[in-house]
C-alpha cells in the first residue's frame, strides 16, 4: 500500500528543517504546505493544537490519516518505519550521543543562542515588533559563539557529530545553523571544523531544498547556497 505524505511547516523554522532533511536523506516523497503559523490558521490548529510546525500527514497506511505532530514524534516515526539508512546508528553509544544532542539543539542551543537571533531578526520583522534589540541580538550572538566552541569541540576526535557515522544530530545542528546563517549571523571563519562539518552536510542531496528557500522580506546572506563559501 502506498503511503502519501504532506508535511506542513515553515521553511525558516529548524525543527521543519531537522524533519525535512531526515525525510530528504531517507528518499521518502512528500508534498509540503508551508504555514503561516503565527497567525494560528484554524485549519491547521485542528492538526496540533499548540500551534506548532512541522506537522506530518500520512494517508494510506492506516484506515484515518496518521497525523505526526512536531519534530520529535515525527523523527522517531521515520526512523521506525524507514530504518533504511538509520539516522540514529546501530552502536547503542552513538545512538543515546545521537539523542543527547537532538536534546541539547532543540533546548539549550535555541535557549541560549538560536532563539535570540531568530526572535530579533526573523519574528519581529514577520510579526510587525519593530527593529531588533540590540542587546538580546548581542546576547545570542555570544551564546552562538559558546555553542560553535562546544561542536568544536565534539568534532575535533569524531567524524561527525555523535561519533563515526552521520545522525539525526547531526541534522539537528545544521537546521539549527542553516537558519541563522540564512540570516548570516554565523562566524564560519572562527571555527573552521564545524565549518567543514557543516559543508559535508550541505553538500548532501538532501540539502539542496534548503538552499532554496527564501521568504519574502527575508533576502538570505549572499553564501547562504554557495557550496564553497
Amino acid at each position: 500500500m502506498s503511503v502519501e505524505r504532506v508535511l506542513h511547516h515553515f521553511p525558516l523554522d529548524p525543527a521543519s528543517r531537522q524533519v525535512r532533511l531526515a525525510l530528504g536523506e531517507k528518499k521518502l516523497a512528500f508534498a509540503e504546505i508551508q504555514v503561516r503559523y503565527w497567525e494560528r490558521p484554524k485549519a491547521f490548529t485542528r492538526l496540533n493544537a499548540s500551534g506548532m510546525v512541522p506537522v506530518l500527514v500520512e494517508t494510506g497506511s492506516t484506515v484515518e490519516p496518521l497525523v505526526l505532530c512536531e519534530s520529535r514524534a515525527i523523527l522517531d516515526h521515520l526512523e521506525e518505519l524507514h530504518p533504511i539508512p538509520p539516522l540514529l546508528g546501530s552502536d547503542k553509544v552513538e545512538r543515546a550521543e545521537a539523542r543527547r544532542l537532538l536534546q541539547w539543539f532543540d533546548r539549550k542551543f535555541e535557549y541560549e543562542a538560536g532563539g535570540f537571533i531568530l526572535h530579533e531578526k526573523m519574528e519581529k520583522r514577520l510579526l510587525g515588533l519593530g527593529a531588533p534589540d540590540m542587546g538580546a541580538l548581542r546576547q545570542g550572538r555570544d551564546g552562538l559563539r559558546m555553542h560553535m566552541t562546544y561542536i568544536d569541540t565534539l568534532l575535533a576526535d569524531r567524524e561527525w557529530l555523535a561519533g563515526k557515522r552521520l545522525s539525526l544530530a547531526d541534522f539537528a545542528g545544521a537546521a539549527h545553523l542553516s537558519v541563522i546563517d540564512y540570516l548570516g549571523d554565523v562566524p564560519w571563519g572562527d571555527f573552521p571544523a564545524v565549518k567543514t562539518w557543516y559543508m559535508k552536510l550541505k553538500s548532501r542531496p538532501c540539502f539542496r531544498p534548503l538552499l532554496a528557500d527564501r521568504w519574502p522580506g527575508l533576502t538570505p546572506a549572499p553564501h547562504y547556497d554557495d557550496l564553497d563559501f
